[in-house]
């Protein structure tokens, strides 16, 4: 048998973020000099973690309802 063991990725590089966000590295570049993504610096590496991008992208979201109603 074959005893591969599977890694999760726990942080993301510049290049696999844009890729997995659809925009362009000098974009993903901006939004983080501008401090729009949260990050993590490891020394001079620059690194983007998964979970903080899923929170990021569902709180810059639009809402398609009105204060009254319940958003689901």
């Amino acid at each position: 048998m074959n005893d591969v063991q599977v890694i999760p990725v726990l942080l993301l590089s510049p290049r696999q973020t844009a890729k997995a966000l659809g925009i362009s590295e000098r974009t993903l570049a901006t939004y983080t000099k501008s401090r729009l993504l949260p990050v993590v610096r490891i020394g001079r590496s620059v690194r983007y973690s998964p979970d903080d991008l899923r929170e990021w992208i569902e709180r810059a979201t639009e809402k398609k309802c009105g204060d009254s109603q319940n958003c689901t």
